[in-house]
């Protein structure tokens, strides 16, 4: 079959030029290893300048290390996360949070378009308990959803203030952070450490690089000793440039808003092409990358005959359509003269 492209994820697609370019700026010559070398150190100062802030950095090789350390440095195995019920911690990562933690559990919510809302938070919070239960202790959001809607910057601080009020830790898996970002023309200080956030695990392989996350801590005094806690999960790299030199071109002259700009703009024109057909249903609202959408269980067995992928995700016809970086409006353009094709079948 020819596979005209990936719609299945945004880690589908290649390298951007930028970090491509920073790469391979990072392999002349030598350098000091274990993260002594100049990149890691641009690439941490090309974060501390997005956020407008100090606050300490780390960086790991994959999006549930980003997440399951960050969770595991200000959790304890006596403790309870909060988080909403199709949250990456929650379903798809093979219980890291816990495991690195020592035990932490999962209090999940529900919510509409993937958001968790302070009331349920308050009201999970005022629930007796004693010693015979998990101690709740952080609340953690997902920016953009996975549903692909985007927390506002109100709807941020509301949480962070329940946080503050009862005395819990406030994470943000940032797996396609960027996105959020463009999708509300905010700073990034906005949505985060001004709005309450204790740490970030700051995405960019969805957006565009070959490798790595970063940690953020914009709380420093939750980051005493995660060094170590990084080197003994295997998350500290001998040749850390090459995990850190990406993120220099990523940061420094802003490509990464650039190319989050433009994956959301697809998924807009995409919703816009999908919306014509009668037999279609868009699921969630378009508000980041990410495109949700229902069409009959023929339709996409013909699309896939046709050559195209993309998951399943909501029941039998439910598709999650993510666009990247390096979506085209060609790649729109034929998915949608294939849709229309499909329903004439």
């Amino acid at each position: 079959m020819n596979m005209k492209y990936h719609f299945a994820s945004d880690n589908t697609a290649g390298i951007i030029p930028e970090a491509w370019d920073a790469l391979a700026a990072a392999n002349r010559g030598f350098a000091a290893a274990y993260g002594e070398d100049e990149w890691t150190a641009r690439a941490s100062d090309c974060i501390r300048d997005v956020f407008e802030t100090d606050c300490d950095v780390y960086f790991v090789f994959t999006g549930t290390a980003a997440n399951s350390l960050s969770l595991a440095g200000i959790c304890r195995p006596q403790h309870k996360i909060i988080c909403h019920r199709q949250s990456h911690i929650a379903t798809a990562e093979c219980g890291g949070p816990a495991f690195f933690s020592g035990g932490a559990g999962m209090e999940v919510l529900d919510g509409a378009a993937g958001k968790i809302q302070p009331g349920d938070i308050e009201r999970v919070l005022q629930q007796p308990y004693d010693f015979h239960y998990q101690l709740h202790k952080a609340i953690s959001i997902t920016q953009s959803t996975e549903t692909g809607t985007v927390y506002t910057v109100d709807e941020i601080t509301a949480i962070g203030k329940v946080a503050k009020d009862n005395n819990l830790h406030f994470h943000m898996d940032g797996a396609r952070f960027a996105n959020a970002v463009a999708a509300l023309e905010v700073r990034p200080k906005e949505m985060t450490w001004q709005a309450g956030v204790d740490v970030l695990s700051f995405g960019a392989t969805k957006l565009a690089l070959p490798v790595g996350e970063a940690i953020v801590f914009f709380d420093k005094s939750l980051s005493d000793d995660f060094g170590h806690r990084c080197k003994q999960a295997g998350h500290v790299a001998s040749k850390m440039r090459f995990l850190c030199a990406p993120w220099v071109g990523l940061l420094e002259n802003g490509a990464w808003l650039k190319h989050a700009r433009h994956a959301n703009r697809c998924a807009a024109r995409l919703a816009a092409g999908l919306e014509q057909f009668a037999q279609t249903e868009l699921l969630a609202p378009v508000e980041s990358n990410a495109v949700f959408v229902s069409f009959p269980d023929a339709v996409h067995r013909s699309m896939r005959a046709k050559g195209w992928n993309y998951h399943i995700v909501i029941g039998e016809t439910g598709a999650r359509l993510m666009c990247s970086w390096d979506t085209t409006g060609e790649h729109i353009d034929q998915f949608i003269a294939d849709l229309e094709s499909a329903f004439s079948d």
